[in-house]
């Protein structure tokens, strides 16, 4: 069974907002719809990120696909530079497999995120 979407609660939700939209964007994801405390990102479209204002449920985790390992280290830099702190410098996870590329970062409410590419590089 494939994935369609994910969705969670953030404290602070123009902070959080602004911290997806730029950690996403190098990973080609933008805003698909949004309301009153509410925006669903994705992709062609497709809504497959959804936050909304409130109060942030337990740190969870996260990992998006990238399709090249410059996007994984375009999201790391994008994320600390949106405020997020370091989980996990771009690099191979070689106890996942050979090819694992990721780079881990907390959000402003200390959900753990990632981006992973499992392609070989080249």
């Amino acid at each position: 069974m494939a994935l369609d979407h994910i969705g969670f609660t953030v404290n602070d939700f123009a902070k959080s907002k602004a911290f997806y939209l730029a950690v996403l964007t190098p990973l080609g994801m933008g805003v698909v719809s949004e309301g009153e405390g509410w925006v669903l990102l994705g992709t062609d479209g497709r809504p497959e990120f959804w936050l909304g204002g409130g109060t942030a449920p337990g740190a969870v985790h996260i990992a998006f696909a990238a399709k090249t390992r410059e996007q994984v280290q375009a999201f790391h830099a994008a994320a600390l530079t949106a405020g997020g702190r370091d989980n996990g410098a771009p690099g191979i996870r070689g106890h996942y497999h050979p090819n694992y590329y990721g780079a881990f970062v907390f959000d402003p409410d200390g959900h753990n995120i990632e981006a992973v590419c499992h392609q070989l590089e080249g």
